[in-house]
């Protein structure tokens, strides 16, 4: 087996080599997230080989480690401390790696509350398209000065590097965690979630499907029991405990119908849309899913008007093809302006992300 500085270099030489011949290269983790977007074209380039942790200061809350390194290792050493990555990272697959989750920027239910993954990130180690190694940001909050390039990465898809090191801030895990179960319409969800967000209530996730609206709790226990007097509700029965992570994997029913399945960024207080389909409503009614096979164009323009953003996350049986997003205008030149400085030669993952990445 290959040391750890023997894999670098040999990543290293492989970006070299295809930034000479102007050869594509597709990166890789383990491949747990490879249906986002448009599948990787080119070479393959694993990072899987380049793994393990490299520091943890639990009395700093930073952690360290290599892009190969699977969430589950991550998770077991934070457990110990009773910490955790407070983003809440989906896997969608056996063996994801921290640098896949940071490359595609998904979060969980916790993400609104605490943080999404970009807001986690320190620094990170990077190889750019002539295979240089780069060092942005550092181990500590307060370490930019300038272009905050390690946040770049977070949810770039390697287009723009590939990540080596990621450095993370955690959180320590909460004293105490309670979901409470209401029945509530969409609007009235959403109504209510603005409405608690304002408040001192400890809320950690939300979400609102069948005409239920799940509420978790998370911090003190006088303070969680407080929140459980205020808003009312019930439990959640003893043994449902892994909703929240079911609902981060997309292990519900709900993601796995035949529509294609819509990913929509909205302003939370944002009324029910007029879309035929069925809804799941997290985040606060910040993100919302949609599975539908409504008029892909019709989706769009009706988010756009309502001051959001769409992606097809998954593609349906009459979509063969889910198709990344298009950027226009200021976003293009500008996303053009990064590529260049970072890819010269157009090399990493090309069209992943977007068409013009």
């Amino acid at each position: 087996m290959m040391s750890d500085t023997d894999t670098l270099s040999a990543l290293q030489q492989q970006v070299r080599e295809a930034f000479e011949s102007t050869s594509p290269l597709a990166i890789t983790g383990s491949g747990s997230k490879s249906f986002l977007g448009v599948p990787g074209k080119g070479t393959p380039l694993s990072t899987s080989d380049h793994c393990g942790v490299v520091s943890y200061e639990p009395e700093e809350l930073v952690l360290t480690a290599r892009a190969g390194t699977p969430l589950d290792e991550l998770e077991m050493l934070l457990t110990e401390k009773r910490q955790m990555l407070a983003f809440e990272p989906p896997r969608f697959g056996r063996g994801a790696t921290l640098g896949g989750t940071i490359a595609c920027g998904l979060s969980g239910p916790r993400a609104p509350y605490c943080g999404t993954a970009r807001d986690f990130v320190l620094g990170t180690r990077i190889l750019n398209g002539r295979g240089e190694y780069l060092r942005f940001g550092g181990e500590v909050m307060k370490n930019v000065a300038g272009y905050d390039v390690s946040r770049l990465m977070t949810g770039a898809f390697g287009t723009l590097g590939v990540l080596m090191e990621i450095s993370l801030k955690v959180l320590p895990v909460p004293e105490c965690e309670l979901t409470l179960i209401l029945d509530a319409s969409a609007s009235e969800a959403i109504d209510r979630m603005n409405r608690w967000a304002g408040l001192p209530i400890p809320l950690s996730a939300t979400c609102h499907t069948d005409e239920q609206l799940y509420l978790r709790l998370s911090g003190p226990e006088a303070a969680v029991a407080e929140a459980r007097k205020r808003i009312g509700g019930d439990n959640m029965e003893e043994g449902k405990s892994d909703f929240w992570a079911a609902l981060r994997e997309h292990t519900p029913g709900f993601f796995n119908g035949p529509e294609s399945l819509w990913r929509i960024s909205l302003p939370s207080a944002t009324p029910p849309l007029p879309l035929s389909g069925e809804w799941l409503t997290e985040w606060g009614g910040a993100q919302r899913w949609l599975r539908s096979d409504e008029d892909s164009s019709r989706i769009c323009e009706t988010i756009a008007k309502n001051g959001g953003h769409t992606l097809r996350f998954r593609a349906g049986a009459k979509a063969p093809e889910a198709g990344p997003p298009r950027l226009s205008g200021p976003l293009l030149a500008l996303h053009r302006r990064l590529k260049q400085a970072f890819d010269p030669a157009g090399i990493l993952n090309p069209g992943r992300l977007f068409p013009e990445s």
